[in-house]
């Protein structure tokens, strides 16, 4: 007999669920402790908290895995510190990557300059180009990586003919889902070998903790422990503890994210002082049958372009009364952010016009407050950037 799978809430809820005894507490508590008692002369795994095997790191680590549909998962201390151990697990000095144009910002520089300390290269190619990825291979080639949907422009991108050339040609792909969260997209069934967050997004979902996952086999997570403990990227307990609450609530607000996600898309795209919105939920986003196709949910994040350009977006963004003027996401509450001085303020004007990102763009990541609040809120602040630049 086939054992019924779980769905996504119970699985955030209770990961695996086991048998309970009796005075068991409900909420797991909170192990705020650097080091356990070993039994003395036992060679059993020594439990200590920098070695990332704290209750409170291995509880919510499952939790991902059953999420994500992987054999295991770990959190370390940061969505840049999963990005790098998830990389370095795979990757060894001379060793060459072939990345996606758009990432976020924080990540080029690590390929662009840390990994080059490393003896890392790293060559980048354009998601629209097909075949750029296997023009890019070379025998050196471990690793292809990638983002989707992006960070900022949310496009989606189609995983199974990139999969495909990784299997063919023996090598890894990785793939950043923080803007999809697993409950609307989960890319190990598309392919990949590996899946990264950034917890402090979705996962946890509350806007006060900064943690990173990655998510795979057995064999890579435990790579990515061994190099936490050397790098000193564990979580602390009670940041654990507080990312296990967070997933307990990830499913119904990942869909309250979705409601208001197309509500806020569909109002801003008939705004008179707004030149482009960009959201995959709607009709007119170039990736639009891709993302009905492969996504569960369109998400919370909407990028606006604003006619006027940077003054109108800072006019803006000081009218704003509920959302807030914050470098972040996924949170409950509305953020947004101008990238190009937050996440892709290395990058040159230049560099960041020729990815689509004009000045005078702002990511909005929708919270779960009412959607006519924050349309409201918006429609005032906009009305007034127009009335000002009159």
């Amino acid at each position: 007999m086939t054992r019924r799978r779980l769905g996504p809430s119970t699985r955030a809820i209770h990961g695996a669920p086991a048998a309970r005894t009796p005075r068991d507490p409900v909420a797991t508590p909170i192990y705020q402790s650097s080091t356990f008692r070993n039994v003395v002369g036992s060679t059993e795994e020594v439990l200590y908290t920098r070695y990332g095997n704290n209750p409170n790191q291995v509880e919510i680590g499952r939790r991902l895995a059953a999420l994500e549909g992987a054999e295991a998962g770990i959190f370390v201390g940061s969505g840049m510190g999963a990005t790098a151990l998830a990389h370095l697990a795979i990757l060894s000095p001379g060793d060459h990557l072939v990345s996606s144009e758009w990432i976020y910002g924080g990540t080029r520089r690590l390929f662009e300059h840390e990994f080059a300390r490393l003896g890392i290269e790293v060559t980048f190619a354009d998601p629209l180009q097909p075949r750029s990825w296997k023009n890019r291979l070379r025998d050196t080639t471990r690793a292809i990586f990638l983002e989707t949907p992006t960070n900022p422009l949310v496009r989606v991108l189609d995983l199974e003919p990139i999969a495909n050339l990784c299997h063919t040609e023996g090598i890894a792909l990785l793939v950043d889902s923080t803007f999809a969260s697993p409950l609307n997209f989960r890319p190990l069934e598309h392919g990949a070998d590996v899946v990264i967050h950034s917890a402090t997004k979705y996962l946890n979902g509350h806007s006060d903790v900064i943690a990173g996952a990655v998510a795979g086999t057995e064999e890579m997570v435990e790579e990515v422990r061994h190099l936490l403990q050397v790098w000193g990227q564990a979580l602390d307990p009670h940041a654990a503890w507080l990312i296990e609450r967070g997933l307990k609530t990830l499913a119904v607000r990942m869909a309250r994210h979705n409601v208001n996600g197309e509500a806020f898309a569909a109002w801003a795209a008939t705004h008179k002082d707004i030149a482009a919105v960009h959201y995959p939920g709607l009709p007119q986003h170039p990736d639009h049958a891709l993302a009905v196709a492969l996504l569960d949910g369109f998400g919370g994040m909407v990028g606006l372009e604003l006619r006027g350009g940077a003054p109108a977006a800072e006019r803006m963004l000081r009218r704003l009364r509920v959302a807030q003027h914050a470098p972040s996401l996924g949170g409950v509450e509305t953020l947004v952010s101008e990238p190009r001085l937050t996440s892709h303020a290395a990058l040159s004007p230049a560099q960041r016009s020729a990815q689509g990102i004009p000045d005078g763009f702002v990511r909005v990541s929708l919270g779960i407050e009412d959607a006519d609040d924050l349309i409201a809120d918006f429609a005032r602040a906009l009305r007034r950037t127009g009335e000002r630049g009159r």
